[in-house]
């Protein structure tokens, strides 16, 4: 049976999503359905999370229901995307195990930015209880502690250079891609044919790039934004129209990260972020500022 040969393991928030959707375009791509399984981060491993909403996570942690996800593709670049494998401990040996010679994809975006990009999508999700993010930064470590998944993790998952590490330690540094999410956004056809390069498919296929996915936009009214989520589930033959209203209620524009809280993370990065530079050779001068 066939596993993938290739993995974009990351980050969360840095336009993942998309990718997911552009790649699937590729008629030499396959990726999953549905994504990210989790089986490298937990395989063999119960996941018994605490926070709001985390028992709604659809994880794999055996070996033959991830194999069956495979089964029987024939597409030369076959893989799965999966953003808490950047971030887990364990994954780079477990991945290293299985498929040693998987090329492993990896788009970092500024950690402050990740971080309240991502507090936005679980309030937008309306699973996050806390409305202030510097709030949600103070509970982080008791989170962590009574075992709430990765996503409530906003300032931890942007220690980047201390997860990368673990990979170029394992693998080969020529089997490790890793781009900048302002490149993604400033050029994506570029970058993303340039994935394409590495995967070793056509590079001349150019995706459609027109729609975004999950960014990070706030409801004008929570409870309405709610409500209609769980309509559309009710509703299923009137999903464009839900849509629609749901949108209607997202703001335009995201609220900004407030310059102290800013500050406070690019402190606490600083010395992440310069290792970081060296290990990806790459100026992050922009996210010390």
């Amino acid at each position: 049976m066939n596993m993938p040969n290739f993995l974009v393991i990351g980050a969360a928030k840095a336009g993942t999503s998309s990718l997911y959707n552009y790649l699937k375009q590729h008629p030499q791509i396959y990726v999953n359905p549905g994504k990210g399984t989790g089986f490298f981060s937990w395989e063999g491993e119960e996941t018994d999370f605490k926070g709001p909403g985390d028992d709604q996570q659809l994880l794999i942690n055996n070996l033959e229901d991830y194999r069956s996800l495979f089964e029987g593709v024939s597409q030369d670049a076959i893989g799965e995307v999966c953003t808490d494998y950047i971030y887990g401990s364990k994954d780079p040996e477990r991945i290293y195990h299985h498929i040693p010679n998987a090329k492993l994809i990896a788009i970092l975006r500024d950690p402050s930015d990740r971080g309240y990009s991502q507090f936005l999508g679980n309030y937008r999700d309306g699973i996050e209880p806390l409305t202030d993010f510097a709030d949600a930064l103070r509970e982080e470590d008791a989170r962590i502690a009574n075992n709430w998944h990765y996503r409530w993790h906003y300032k931890q998952r942007g220690f980047y250079y201390a997860q990368l590490k673990r990979y170029f330690d394992r693998f080969d540094d020529r089997q490790i891609k890793v781009y900048l999410y302002e490149d993604y956004v400033d050029h994506p056809v570029n970058l993303i044919q340039d994935i394409f390069r590495f995967l070793e498919v056509d590079d001349t296929f150019i995706p459609d790039i027109s729609q975004r996915s999950n960014t990070a936009k706030v409801p004008k009214n929570k409870q309405l934004h709610q409500s209609l989520k769980k309509f559309r589930k009710l509703m299923p033959r009137g999903k464009r129209v839900v849509d629609y209203l749901i949108n209607r209620n997202l703001y335009v524009s995201k609220p900004q990260l407030s310059p102290d809280i800013r500050q406070q993370l690019i402190q606490a990065y600083r010395e992440d972020i310069l290792k970081l530079q060296g290990l990806i050779q790459c100026d992050l001068s922009k996210w010390l500022e």
